[in-house]
This record gives structure tokens, sequence and C-alpha cells, in this order.
């Protein structure tokens, strides 16, 4: 079967075509001059060639090898260090990152393509530099100026590499719970001590350092969250110059032994009395380190979009090749015996589902980041405070939509494949694996959908979905919309469970957890929805200039809009529900 290969046709489409990127970075100051449309293709031209050429090939191998821990030294699968320093050495790393320390400041419409197609590619390898760049993000908003120009240079090189250390035995998604202490020296740093589960990265052989971003308690801090502090914490010292010292007292205990990602080093960290330094304000750090985790989730939902277009690719090849029965009114082909299973309509079905998810998501996540380039670069306030908004409502749902639906998808690629889906070579069952921790970390998608029920849309009485709402109803209305009248149905089922959620939630304290889920997933579903709108009006505005590729594109809107919209319905559904039916079971009839 023919390995991953970027979808870049379809990639400039959602970029140029619908989101028109190039008028967008032409009026935002600090990218005009910067990125236009021939410097973001050449990019996409070059990372498709990175992607294919230079890490589909470690994916499988590295899979089977997996990271190895060998007294407190962790060792990558074999390839994965020369991969990386090529990887390294063409500025990927700082793709998007702070010119003036030495990234290339890109656009995060055009880092999420990039992104795709590294977790399409190898995912396992993607989450070393994916840490670096958010250990960046960190770091810029929230270090002093003498940290920033020591550390972000050499991180957006790639000579050195980052993470983030939040989790601990007993400290998961509630972070107040955490024990890591930090005490102040004389000299100005702290001495963090501590241990951490979960470490993306936290020891590996790719670079000479490792920056870790860990969350602490100085001996004064209040209670809970409220007394969180960041600290930077190298691997090794560093002195005024750069230059590297003596190892800080940390090491790498063990390595977890995991489902999936098996190439990725996933870590315990001891941290025994090592030097560290303050990033922004005392008891502030969690609000630093979801500067990181923010963009963070948006990665990890595009490793569910990554891995569902490895593995849509893979199943179309296969279900062209492989010949089975007959055709569905039961004739067979006169010169052939078989028919190949793309034919069948439940292979369709579920084709054409991944299909119409992955796009979808590839618009959506696109969407995302237009939101994030505005909130960070657009001159006027009230459209940076509109798409700040906007950020905030979406990226939980970009989080757990794209990486609920990615397992789905590779679900569906798995079962096209039938039986030789469950086998090793064919690469489908590791995508499975790969894609099921997507749900998981970076705040678990239960999580996710708390966290947009009820600190984005009851908190605010769901302001910032009305500005959704508005925006989806004023391109709806728009003249020439076929399915705009299904979209506007869909809006006006989420606008009014909203309403009932936002009036029902102080009586029913449980409701807004019995809810969350289907609710994230209806909000999801009208998203998709709005996507797909755009998609189809641009594919129909210019079927006479491809008549393959935009029809396919109008072919897939009506696949969405009959056969995936419609789910909303149950959702809609079990939300009015209400929470009574979780708890008619005690504790002890489980």
């Amino acid at each position: 079967m023919a390995g991953y290969q970027a979808p870049l046709r379809d990639m400039r489409f959602v970029l140029h075509e619908v989101f028109a990127a190039e008028r967008l970075w032409s009026r935002l100051p600090a990218l005009a001059g910067t990125v236009d449309a021939a410097t973001a293709d050449a990019i996409l031209e070059e990372a498709a060639k990175v992607t294919g050429e230079l890490l589909t090939p470690l994916n499988r191998s590295g899979d089977e090898q997996g990271a190895r821990w060998e007294a407190g030294v962790v060792h990558t699968p074999d390839g994965f260090r020369e991969a990386y320093a090529t990887y390294s050495g063409g500025g990927w790393v700082g793709l998007a990152g702070n010119p003036a320390y030495g990234g290339l400041g890109m656009p995060k419409m055009l880092a999420v393509q990039f992104e795709e197609m590294l977790y399409a590619a190898n995912a396992s390898f993607t989450l070393y530099s994916a840490l670096t760049s958010g250990c960046c993000l960190a770091l810029d908003a929230h270090a002093d100026e003498a940290l920033k120009r020591l550390y972000l240079p050499r991180l957006y090189s790639g000579e050195w590499a980052g993470t983030m250390c939040l989790t601990e035995a007993q400290a998961g998604s509630d972070l107040g719970l955490l024990r890591t202490r930090a005490e102040p020296q004389a000299d100005g740093s702290y001495a963090i001590s501590g241990s951490k589960i979960f470490i993306t990265g936290g020891e590996h052989d790719l670079t000479e350092n490792i920056v870790h971003l860990v969350l602490a308690r100085l001996p004064d801090a209040p209670p809970s969250s409220r007394g969180i502090s960041l600290f930077l914490v190298p691997k090794r010292l560093v002195g005024p110059d750069g230059s590297l010292g003596p190892h800080n007292a940390l090491s790498c205990g063990a390595l977890e032994h995991k489902m999936g990602i098996k190439a990725s080093a996933t870590c315990v960290m001891n941290f025994d009395g090592a030097t560290g330094y303050l990033i922004g304000e005392p008891n502030k750090g969690l609000a630093a380190m979801f500067t990181m985790m923010n963009y963070e989730r948006l990665s990890i939902g595009i490793q569910g979009l990554g891995c569902a277009e490895a593995s849509y690719q893979s199943a179309v090849a296969y279900a062209r090749e492989r010949r089975q029965g007959r055709t569905p009114d039961g004739a067979r082909r006169a010169e052939q015996a078989t028919v190949p299973i793309i034919a069948h309509a439940d292979v369709r079905r579920m084709l054409l589902t991944m299909k119409a998810l992955t796009e979808g998501g590839r618009a959506f996540s696109t969407y995302v980041a237009q939101q994030l380039d505005l909130a960070k670069y657009a001159n006027d306030t009230d459209k940076r405070r509109r798409a700040q908004a906007l950020a905030a409502l979406l990226t939980p749902v970009a989080k757990a939509f794209l990486t609920d639906t990615g397992l789905e998808s590779c679900v569906h690629g798995q079962q096209v494949f039938g039986g030789h889906g469950y086998i090793r070579e064919w690469g489908q069952e590791q995508l499975v694996r790969d894609v099921r921790i997507a749900q998981i970390y970076e705040g678990t998608n239960g999580i996710q959908a708390h966290d947009l029920l009820e600190r984005k849309v009851v908190a605010d009485g769901g302001a910032a979905l009305r500005l959704f709402a508005e925006e989806i109803r004023a391109f709806a209305d728009r003249p020439g919309n076929p399915r705009a009248g299904e979209l506007l149905q869909a809006l006006e089922r989420l606008e009014s469970v909203s309403a009932w959620l936002l009036e029902r939630a102080a009586q029913e304290p449980a409701l807004i957890g019995a809810a969350a889920v289907d609710y994230l997933h209806l909000l999801g579903y009208v998203a998709y929805a709005y996507m797909w709108l755009r998609m189809a009006d641009t594919a129909q505005n210019r079927l006479a200039d491809d008549d393959a590729f935009y029809g396919a594109k109008l072919a897939t809107a009506q696949f969405y809009f009959a056969k995936l919209l419609p789910r909303i319905a149950s959702l809609e559904a079990a939300i009015r529900a209400g929470s009574r039916p979780l708890y008619e079971l005690t504790d002890e009839q489980f």
C-alpha cells in the first residue's frame, strides 16, 4: 500500500479559497509582507516532502521498536535522531515562532496544515517538537527578557527541546492537588523537588538539552490551584552565554509502557532540588501554563485529524484494489469475477463518513486557527476580543470533537480492511492505537466538554455562543446556499438546547456534567455543518474550473447533511433527558 501523502490540493482549497487567508494576512501588519499565498504554498510543498519522505518511513519501525529506558537514559528508535536533526535543521520547530528570537513568524492558519501532515506521517515523532513549540509559546508570553533571549532561539532551532510537567500521581485533572515544591534560593533561583508523571519527551536523545516547564508550589502559596507557580527547569544548567554546564538535579525514573505512540517517550520525572527559574508572577503559574495548553489542545485535536487522514488514504487505496462479491444489483462485471469493495454500500458509508469528518475537521481546525491569528495580530480591539471569545469557545470543541471523530474514522478505516485491518503490516491497527490517546491527554474529552458547557457557555450566559451563531446565520442567509435551510435548522436546535440548559443549570446541579459530552458533540456537528456550507458555497462557484474536485466537495457536503448532521436529534434528546437517569442506581449497584 502507498504511504501517506499530504492532501495539498484540499489544504490549499481550505486555506486560500474557503478562508481567503492571503487577504486576511495582508490586513494584519505583523503578517503583511511576511507570508503570502506563494510563500504558504512553497512551505506546504516542502512540508509534504519532509513528512512523506523523512517521517512516514519511520512510523511503523518506531512503533515496533519504541522508546527504550536504560539506567535513566532514554533512547529513541533507530533513525529518529538523524531525522530530528534534518527536521530541526530545516527550521520546522520554529515555524510559527516569534521572529524576534529566531522563529519564522508564520500564522497559525498555515501551521495547523503542517501539524496535520506531521501527525498523519508519524504521531510519536511529532510530539517531541509539538511540546517544544508549546513550551516556546509559554516562555514568549510570560518569561522575562533574559530568559527569552537565552532559551527561545535554541528551542526554535531545535537545538534544545521542551516539555510541560503538570501531572502527578495524585493530581491529574485536578492540579490543585499537586505537591511539587519550589524553595527560593539566595541567587534568585528556586530548588524544585517532586515527581511528575506522563511527561511527554521528558528524557530522550534527540537534543543536547531539554527545557522543562514545571508547575510547583512556593512555601507561602495559598491552597488549591490559586497557589501554583510555573518554573523553567533545564536538564542541563545553562551559562549566561548559552553554554551547557553540569546536569541538573533531575532524572527520568521510568518510561510508561503504552498502548500506542510507543516511539514517544512518556516519562516519570524526578526533581531533587533541581535549579529552576520563575516564569511570570508567583502563584499565577496555571494561567501561564494555559497559554501553552490552549494551543496544545488544538494541536492534539489535529492529532486526531491527521491520524484520520492517514487512515482514510490507506482505506480508500485498499477498497479500490480489494475485490469481493457482487455489485448491489447482484450483477458481476463481465470481465471480472468480483468487484472492488468500494462498490459496496457499507464500505462507501464508512469511507464517506471518514471523508466528510476529515475534510470538515480540516476546515474547522483552520477556522479556529484563524481566530487565534486574529486574537494575536488584529489591530482593532473589538475584532481581537471577538476572536478571543470564539477561540475560547471552540478550543475544547477542537480538542474533543476532532479526536472523538478521529478515532471513529480510524476504526472505520480498520474495518474497511476487514481481517487485514487487525494485522500490523497494514498499519491501520497502529493508527487506532496511536489516535486513542488523543481523547485522554491534554485534558480528557469529558473535561473539555465540561469546560465548554460550564465555563464557555453557561458562565457567560451564552454570549460567545451568540457571536458564533450570528456569524453562521449571516453566512447562511446569503442567497444561493442550497443547504442553508438545513444548517439554520441545526443552529436553531443548538440555540434551543443551549437556552434550555442555561435556564435549568442552576436548578439541577448535576445537569452540566450529565449533558456536557452530548452538548459538545451537538456543537461540533453544527460547526462542521457551517464549515461544509462554506466549502460547498465555494465549490459551487468554482465547479466549472474543476468538475472532479469541486463536484466531489458538493457530493461530500450532501452526504454530511443527509447522513451525519441528523445525529444531533439524538444528542438533543439525550441532553433533555437531564441528569436523573445517571443517578437512579446507587454507587453499590454498579
